[in-house]
């Protein structure tokens, strides 16, 4: 019941969060660093291969060895915050967003290579300097910056793994939320979005049981209609295309106490 109540656009009754809670921290999910799926699609072009030998060292992010990595510092000028989108696939969204708030620092996480030098591609194109990149696990990069240093994170149609057996994998999970939350500023807004029905319960599910965020949505066009501010995707067209309809849910980082 919970899921379906999940999927209509309401809340949980009163009294119903710490039960959810239990229930989504036992969720088993996949250790950080560990990842499933392609790399790789088809072989690179002569000038994708150059922009990934030339401009990719120069935008990626490389972890300390210890203590903790500042996201401001790995921009060449000072920014007013810094935004994250995990899995940027071909990387529109992403480099609209870059474009159209240049005193934003943007670090982008994908570990798809047709993805990447695509979105080297719209670097180079729009000459971006406000955007870095993390081509390994997100988690990895969460668990190593500063609490409160992410003022805006996106999750837009990440992979659903609809196996049951596959769940784990899923990265809108309580663990992922866990981290997303240490990271993220008071007042911060998580974005998500995805075209399969089971992932957008299970979002909404694991979502709202976290003690840390809040659903932004007041009506259904809250989460059926995607914001003015939200850059399209290739994915949204292709979901559309397919008579599958898509779900935009934003949710804000409660203040801290």
């Amino acid at each position: 019941m919970r899921r379906v109540r999940a999927a209509r656009g309401l809340r949980p009754r009163p009294g119903t969060t710490n039960a959810l809670l239990v229930k989504t921290n036992a969720i088993e999910t996949v250790p950080p660093g560990r990842l499933y799926g392609r790399r790789r699609a088809r072989p690179l072009r002569p000038g994708q291969r150059q922009l990934q030998l030339e401009l990719l060292p120069r935008l990626t992010i490389r972890l300390p060895h210890e203590g903790r990595l500042d996201p401001r510092t790995l921009f060449p000028m000072p920014v007013d915050a810094v935004w994250l989108e995990i899995g940027f696939g071909a990387g529109e969204h992403l480099a609209e967003q870059a474009e159209a708030h240049p005193h934003v620092g943007f670090i982008g996480c994908e570990v798809f290579e047709d993805g990447i030098v695509r979105l080297l591609s719209e670097v180079a194109r729009r000459g971006l300097g406000n955007l870095r990149l993390f081509t390994d696990d997100a988690r990895l990069l969460l668990a190593a910056l500063p609490p409160a240093s992410l003022g805006r994170v996106f999750i837009l149609f990440p992979d659903p793994w609809p196996k049951r057996r596959h769940h784990k994998r899923r990265l809108v999970a309580p663990a992922t939320l866990d981290l997303l939350s240490a990271a993220m500023e008071d007042g911060a807004e998580l974005r998500l979005a995805t075209d399969d029905r089971d992932y957008l319960a299970w979002m909404l599910e694991h979502t709202i049981a976290h003690p840390d965020f809040v659903w932004l949505a007041r009506r259904p066009a809250d989460w059926r209609e995607r914001p003015e501010d939200w850059p399209a995707t290739r994915y949204e067209a292709k979901a559309r295309a397919a008579g599958r309809t898509p779900a935009f849910l934003r949710f804000m980082r409660r203040p801290r106490r």
